[in-house]
């Protein structure tokens, strides 16, 4: 091929729009055109196979071989995958100037015909399947009345077993229950080119009535002439029981039915709405203006239409409605919107529930409610309730009061373990299960302490009960706490006065003996002394004898005074009472007891506030009371240690406090160191009778005598007595 020749069919092959290349029979490219190169990239002096398929292998629908063997053309379509495209290929011999043969390969991209093909292959596979199995009639039939073909559901909805007997039928006569609806059929059809929804009825071989919807559209001929119908039929026979269903249920159900226009007006209500509303008859209800007419506050009606517009319904709306007669009516309104053809809001329809009866019932258990809880608020006793965690839900005021514990702070927030002794819940709860405290379940006047808050101590009864489910599955358990405050203080105080009366007649008996003892001792007693005084006026000063004499008539006059306190304890010293400096007296205790306190290495710290105030008091009782003070500080330190007193002014009384050092006293015996004949000392010490007749003397004089005791650290005791009003006397 000369060159000129070449560069023209080089030039015609770059023209042409499908690609082309040519190999040589070593498979190796001799040349490709724009859109080969296009297609698969630049490939010259390369394997064919690389170029289109990407892979060293020979392409496994090559037919090189056939095109150099037989020297034939040869067409095929195939599909390369590396370009995921389908291609019509073109293999041509083409013989070389030089007798060699090379292949001429033309192919062209149709995968998008090829795809189009079998989407309507597909289309109509999937047509024919619609046809046979779609759930209702559908048919084509000729302008004069025949069907020209029909599915088997069409079949089966008319009752024939055959298509062929089917398609013999006269439509007009042998389909129409009235042959009028066919010719009313085909001017509506032929007219507007389709009928949409057509309700109609049918017969079926048997003769028998099916209601029916009928869609259908005109099939024309080539010359645009009306040659027939063809469409769907779908049985309405379900649909118009379903329909008799719903007018029954929406005459009989038994609340409010209705359909209504956005606008405010009813289309529809039931029996039921009506009686509920109090309208005889339904023209009537229908006319109504429904914001102002049926809404107590017509801007609920606004306030539904906002709600139901904006989701598409509305559930359990609460709302007052008015009766016929203007009485109120407070029902929920449960509704969802309705649409017109183009999606637009037209109207409402749902359900109205009366209320009132509910109300009513609300009303009375919410009386009845507030009455228990008021009960249980007001009872006097405390009422609680626990978890079977132990979590306390219910605390009424009385609980609050005695156990001083707000509700607010105990309700879901504290265990009952806390206001328990410790382990005790576990043991009421056990009594509560157990048959012999009261019956199972059940814990009936069981002793109870319970801790305050203040961490006092509260003693009464519980009564208590579990509560069960309908299950009997143990839900909480509630109990009743008496306090017995009251009426244990009572009896403590019986107990007490049983006591302070056996106590006095000891000290009748006690006076009785001591009155007769001293009257026994007395006379001899002052016959001694007289005769002592005798005896001195005869004897020199300057006499030993004298000297002892002394010392019998001081041991005497001593023995008379022991005879004097033995009796005041009996009977009161009735002396003038005058006004006297405390601290004066107390010094002169001090003084007294400062050698023997000395002697038992016990050290005196004496601190007088000056001035401390005047009292109006018996000397005589003061003094005893202030020598039995320090006699029993003396004698609770019998190692030794430090005796303080401190006398200070309070706004009406004068304060006196002695302050030991010693073994103190028990916290048991705090309550008790003021009873008569109680005593922690020997008998040998004494009868218990020091710190009642001082206990005495200050209650006399208007005072008071506290204690403050801490075990093998001291005693501190405060005597509180009223200051004199009066001025002091001074001696001139």
């Amino acid at each position: 091929m000369e060159d000129s020749q070449a560069q023209r069919l080089i030039a015609v092959l770059e023209a042409l729009e499908g690609g082309i290349y040519i190999t040589n029979r070593n498979y190796t490219v001799e040349f490709m055109n724009r859109a080969m190169v296009q297609d698969f990239g630049p490939g010259i002096g390369k394997k064919c196979h690389q170029v289109i398929n990407h892979s060293d292998q020979m392409c496994p629908w090559c037919r090189a071989e056939e095109v150099f063997e037989k020297r034939e053309t040869l067409h095929s379509e195939l599909y390369i995958p590396t370009s995921d495209k389908i291609y019509d290929l073109t293999d041509i011999p083409l013989k070389n100037a030089d007798g060699t043969l090379s292949k001429l390969a033309i192919y062209r991209d149709i995968t998008e015909r090829k795809r189009g093909e079998d989407k309507l292959w597909t289309t109509e596979a999937d047509y024919r399947r619609l046809f046979e199995n779609v759930g209702c009639g559908v048919y084509v039939s000729s302008k004069e009345g025949k069907f020209l073909n029909a599915n088997q559901a069409l079949l089966e909805m008319l009752g024939y077993e055959s298509k062929e007997e089917f398609l013999k039928i006269d439509i007009t006569r042998d389909l129409y229950l009235r042959p009028d609806e066919r010719r009313q059929f085909q001017r509506m059809i032929e007219r507007g080119g389709r009928v949409i929804d057509y309700a109609v009825d049918f017969k079926r071989k048997d003769g028998s009535r099916i209601p029916v919807l009928l869609t259908s559209h005109v099939r024309y001929d080539r010359l645009r002439n009306v040659s027939g119908y063809e469409g769907i039929i779908v049985d309405q026979s379900h649909r118009e029981r379903l329909e008799e269903d719903y007018r029954r249920l929406f005459e009989n159900v038994g609340c409010g039915v209705y359909t209504s226009t956005k606008e405010g007006k009813f289309l529809n209500a039931n029996r039921a709405l009506l009686e509920m509303l109090g309208y005889p008859h339904k023209a009537e209800f229908l006319k109504i203006d429904i914001a102002c007419d049926l809404y107590v506050r017509p801007e609920d009606r606004l306030k539904f239409q906002e709600m139901i517009e904006r989701d598409g319904q509305v559930i359990d709306y609460a709302v007052d409605f008015k009766r016929r007669d203007g009485n109120k009516l407070p029902v929920l309104l449960t509704s969802h919107v309705r649409y017109d053809r183009m999606g637009k809001v037209e109207g409402y329809e749902g359900i109205i529930v009366d209320q009132s009866q509910r109300k009513r019932m609300e009303q009375e258990l919410k009386e009845a409610n507030d009455f228990l809880n008021m009960i249980i608020r007001d009872s006097p006793n405390a009422i609680m309730a626990i978890d079977m965690e132990g979590g306390i839900i219910l605390w009424n005021h009385a609980a609050e009061e005695t156990l001083g514990y707000r509700a607010q702070d105990v309700v879901g927030k504290m265990n009952i373990q806390k206001i328990y002794p410790e382990g005790m819940a576990q043991k009421v709860m056990k009594m509560m299960r157990s048959p012999s405290y009261g019956g199972p379940g059940r814990l009936t006047a069981y002793p109870m302490v319970y801790v305050r808050q203040d961490g006092r101590i509260v003693e009464g009864n519980l009564s208590a009960s579990i509560i069960t489910d309908a299950n009997g599955n143990e839900i909480a358990s509630v109990g009743i706490f008496v306090d017995l405050k009251e009426r244990l203080e009572m009896e403590r105080k019986l107990r007490q006065t049983q006591e302070q009366l056996l106590n006095s007649e000891k000290l009748a008996a006690m006076g009785r003996l001591t009155s007769q003892i001293a009257h026994e001792l007395n006379n001899p007693l002052y016959g001694i002394m007289n005769t002592l005084e005798l005896l001195k006026t005869e004897i020199s000063q300057q006499s030993k004898r004298r000297r002892v004499l002394e010392m019998a008539l001081s041991e005497t006059v001593r023995l008379s005074d022991l005879l004097k306190k033995m009796l005041s304890f009996s009977k009161p010293d009735q002396e003038m009472r005058q006004v006297a400096n405390i601290n004066t007296i107390i010094d002169e205790i001090l003084i007294l007891h400062e050698k023997q306190l000395r002697e038992n290495d016990i050290k005196i710290v004496a601190n007088f506030s000056e001035p401390a105030g005047y009292v109006h008091a018996s000397i005589n009782q003061l003094r005893q009371v202030f020598l039995n003070m320090v006699s029993n500080a003396r004698d609770a330190m019998p190692d030794g240690g430090t005796l303080s007193v401190t006398t200070r002014r309070g706004e009406n009384n004068v304060l006196i406090d002695l302050e030991d050092t010693g073994v103190g006293i028990r916290p048991e015996n705090l309550t008790r160191i003021f009873d008569a004949f109680f005593t922690t000392k020997d008998a040998v010490k004494g009868v218990g009778l020091g710190l009642s007749v001082c206990y005495g003397f200050i209650k006399d004089h208007g005072g008071d005598i506290t204690v403050e005791s801490t075990p093998d650290a001291g005693t501190k005791f405060t005597i509180a007595l009223p200051l004199c009003k009066e001025a002091p006397v001074v001696d001139k």
